[in-house]
This record gives structure tokens, sequence and C-alpha cells, in this order.
């Protein structure tokens, strides 16, 4: 039981910083004593306590900040912000981590190292170098023991879910496979080798497109020669964050306006192609990871928080783009169930109204002024207070796109997103009907419908054989029959019984009519007693059920 009177030295230092920030859910939760409804601070607070718990909590925080699907938008605004509240550690103590990956003096490596870092995150800080061979690079070095502090806060946030999912809000939640699904991921990570193959596989998959010129966006490349596990060198990247550079050019190219409608395009087809065509895509395009190249170029860096999508996601979430702009409540409902996992019967007609609520506020808008990623929130706080279970990629796809929207609309205030959007909607429920390579799916198609043709005429016969000679057979699975079923025998037995009942009493009325013996007059009074015992049952029994 984790609670104050069995408590390592890490138990007490959480419980005094639950306790100095006024949590008094988890105050009680920690100490052992009855709690009442779950309750979580207000954003500011979580922050503050995430901060204060050190850079594990830190990053669960990030980490909470991609799910929407879990947390209100005000949340994801305040954990999102704790992305530059990590202290840097010092160099004596990076130099030591790295001479202990390298396996060699740093002076047959590097000609130089600065020992500032450039940025500082909760795993990891970046420090600018030069190879031996001239060759610039920034070196993600892994925070010194965060690997043990990971493997202790681990053990300690699955008790605490443990204990959180013996209330309603927990078994709602799934808090234990959440707490591990986090844990999980932040292990994952501390493999800056991963982050390696992640920016390999994007920097593959956006060397082609159909809908932008790969050659006006950079992946950085990695040098796996002077990668390990906990040193990671990324392609150095001359430029700055997009929403601070200078976009004036030289006289007579591109007016800085349109330039920055071209930037603009070019990130909605970048990330449009990785999310519904390559269903591998950047999760984190925050501000501080779209960088404006001194050349003109656009740069996507820090590839270490990806999502995934299935084709089968992919096609239900375009058809939920064209959803919300016909602002088409039924058809959102039905897609929202489609996404969903598994869970909990749904009320229907609930589902439906909240959508019709929800997309009301939009019929009088232009479609110009609508705000997509403010409607994917909305959509999954409609699935939170329906209790409907949605994938946790879902989270990373709708930050994604908030992310993206966010910038694009600070970059550029002209921006239209519908009209950024609608080609790429059409394209993509093109390459939907008939794929990149439309022959092969027309003779596919060719080759279903002479499979039609050629097996038509037969069934029909069998079928018209079944009706003429009355041995066709029909097999039939209804839903929610065996209820109908159950419902209807409960009649028929009531309507038995009371027969059985009237019969008992017009019975004992006839005997009691013509009774000239005592044993006659006895036998009438036992049938009225058991019929009116009988009626008075069966009265009881459907006033009974009436009520439920």
């Amino acid at each position: 039981m984790f609670s104050l009177t069995q408590t390592s030295s890490r138990q007490r230092e959480i419980i005094e910083i639950v306790f100095s920030n006024g949590w008094d859910y988890m105050r009680g939760l920690l100490t052992g004593r009855k709690t009442d409804e779950p309750q979580i601070p207000r954003p500011e607070v979580l922050r503050k306590i995430l901060v204060e718990l050190g850079p594990f909590y830190v990053k669960l925080g990030q980490l909470l900040s991609t799910r929407p699907d879990l947390l209100p938008p005000s949340y994801i605004e305040a954990l999102t912000a704790l992305q530059a509240n990590v202290p840097p550690v010092p160099w004596d103590e990076i130099e030591f981590l790295i001479r202990q990956q390298l396996q060699q003096p740093l002076e047959d490596v590097f000609s130089e190292i600065n020992p500032v870092p450039v940025a500082a995150g909760s795993i990891g800080q970046i420090h600018k170098a030069t190879l031996k061979d001239g060759r610039q690079a920034a070196l993600k070095v892994q925070r010194p023991g965060i690997d043990k502090i990971v493997a202790q806060d681990s053990t300690l946030i699955k008790a605490i879910a443990e204990l959180v999912a013996l209330t309603e809000f927990g078994q709602n939640y799934d808090i234990v496979n959440l707490a591990d699904e986090f844990t999980k991921t932040v292990k994952s990570e501390l493999d800056f080798r991963q982050e390696g193959l992640f920016t390999e596989q994007l920097d593959r998959n956006l060397a082609k497109s159909p809908w932008f010129d790969p050659e006006e966006l950079v992946i950085p490349d990695i040098y796996w020669e002077i990668s390990t596990e906990k040193l990671l060198a990324i392609e150095w990247l001359d430029g700055t964050a997009l929403l601070q550079a200078d976009i004036t050019l030289p006289a007579g190219e591109i007016a800085p306006r349109t330039r920055r409608q071209a930037i603009t395009t070019l990130l909605f087809r970048a990330f449009f192609q990785q999310i519904y065509i390559d269903g591998f895509f950047h999760a984190d395009p925050h501000p501080g990871n779209i960088f404006y190249l001194k050349d003109g170029r656009i740069a996507l860096i820090d590839c270490g928080m990806v999502g995934r999508l299935d084709p089968r996601t992919q096609q239900l979430l375009t058809e939920m783009l064209l959803a919300i702009v016909d602002l088409d409540a039924q058809r959102c409902s039905q897609l929202t169930l489609e996404l969903s996992e598994a869970g909990e019967a749904v009320n229907l007609v609930r589902l439906k109204n909240d959508y019709d609520r929800l997309l009301r506020k939009y019929y009088n808008l232009n479609l110009s002024e609508l705000n997509f990623s403010e409607i994917f929130y909305a959509i999954l706080q409609v699935a939170r207070n329906n209790k409907i279970k949605l994938p946790g990629n879902l989270g990373l796809y709708a930050k994604s796109l908030a992310n993206l929207e966010g910038v694009a609309r600070k970059f550029n205030p002209d921006i239209n997103v519908f009209e950024e959007v609608k080609p790429l909607i059409t394209d993509l429920f093109r390459r939907q009907l008939i794929g990149d390579n439309p022959i092969p799916t027309l003779l596919r198609t060719a080759l279903d419908f002479k499979s039609i043709y050629l097996k038509t005429p037969r069934q029909l016969e069998v079928l018209l054989e079944g009706l003429t000679s009355e041995n066709l057979q029909w097999n039939l699975n209804l839903k929610e029959l065996s209820s109908v079923r159950r419902s209807m025998d409960d009649s028929a037995n009531r309507l038995s019984f009371s027969v059985v009942v009237g019969s008992l009493i017009i019975g004992a009325a006839i005997i009691s009519s013509g009774a000239q013996s005592q044993q006659l007059s006895l036998i009438s009074n036992v049938l009225f007693a058991v019929a009116s015992f009988l009626g008075l049952w069966l009265v009881i029994s459907i006033l009974r059920s009436g009520l439920k």
C-alpha cells in the first residue's frame, strides 16, 4: 500500500510536493484515507507539481499534452508549456557521459564542442559541435542518471495508478494501462537510436511527394558513426524557428507575403502526406521544431515523437474531415463509433444530439473561418462525455493538427485553412477510390465484376428452384433477439397464468353455487384462496416489471 506509514525517501518527497500544492484528492489517496470524487488540480497547479517532481514527471506531462482525448484543451495548453522549463545539466557531467559513450578521446572525434547547451529537455540536452571532418552537428546527450530515475519513478507511477484504478474514474479511463503505456513510452525514448531511426523514416517518406517539391523540405541527417544509446549526433541546420524568422527577400524574388503563403501550403501538404498517405507522422510540430533555414527551405527537427495510423483509420479520419466541412452530425457520430475501441454500449441519440449542439456553432460561419483543430478537440470532448474510448494515436493526431494549424495561423494570419485542405481531401478520396496506380485497381474491379457476372445466373437458378420446390430456408441472426424472445416468453407465461387463475375462480364459483356438503364448500374456499393468492402475485409481478 502506498501510504505515509511505509514510504521511501522518493515517496515522501512526492507526498510533500503534493501537500505543498494543495492537491487534496491525491493527498487522501496517498495517505490511504477515504477520498471524494477524483479531482484533477487546476492546469497551472498540475504543471507546477510536475516540474517540482522532476524530469521524469515533466516528460509524463509532455506525453499527457499529446492526449487531448483524455484532457480538456486548457490542460493540453498548460502541459505543452513544459517544453522549456527544465534546467540544464552542468557541462562536466555531460562531458563525462560523452566520453563514456564514445570510448575514445573527444579530441579524436571533435574539433570543437560548445559547453553551453543550445536547449535542455527532460530527457537530454543539445550541444553544438564540429566534427574533425568539418561537419557541424547537434549533439543530443542524455541526462546522466535519468535511466535510474525513470526506473524508480515508473514503479511509483504504477503503484499510484493501481490506487486510482479502485475508483470509478480510474476504471473509466483504464488508468493502469494508461500509466503502463506512458512509462513504456518514456523508457523507449531513453534509447536515442530510436529517434535516429524515426528521423530517417520521415526523411525517406518525404523524399517523394505528389503534393510538394521535396527539395523545399529538409530532414536532418543522422551521424551514426558517433551515435549511441545515450548520444545522438544530428546534422546541424543553420536557421531559426519559423515564427522568429525574417522572411524579407532580396529584390526580384517572391514577395514576403507570397512566400509566407507558399511556406504555409508546403507545411500543410507535408503533414497531410505524413498523416493521410504515409501513416507515419511527426507528432510534435510546435513552433520550435519547424525551422526556416538561411537558404529559404523549411526543416523539421526533433523527430523523437511520432504517430502511426493504419489505412482504415486514415480513411475514417479523411471522412471525418469531410463530415466536419459538411457539418454532418449524424456522420460524425457514426465515424466516432467506428474509430472507437470496444467498450460499453453508447447512447446513440445522446451522441448525435451532442454533435448537433457542437456543430450548430459553426452553421453560420464561412468555411474559411472554421478552426479544424478546435473542432477536433471538441469531438474528443464529446467522446469523453459519452465514455467512448478512442485509440491513443488519435490524441497524437489531434495534437499534431492543432500545433500545425496554430503555427500556420501565427505565421500567416491571412491563411484560409479550408482552401489549403480542400484539394488535399479531394485527392485523398481519389486515392482511396482508385489508388496511386489506377490500372491495377481497374483490372481488379473488372475481375470482381466478371466473377459476379459468372456466378449470378447460377445463384439465381438455385434461388428460384428453392422457391418453386418450397424447400427454401433462411438463416437469420438478429441482434438483441434474445431479449425480445425473453419478453415474449414472459408475456405468454403471464397470459397462461391469468387463464389458470381465471379458471380457478370460475371453478370455485361453480362448486360454491352447487355445494350441498361441507367437503365441497371446503374445496370451493381453498380454490378461492389459491386463486386470490396467485392473482395477487401476478398483479405484483406486472407492477414490478413496469417499474424497471
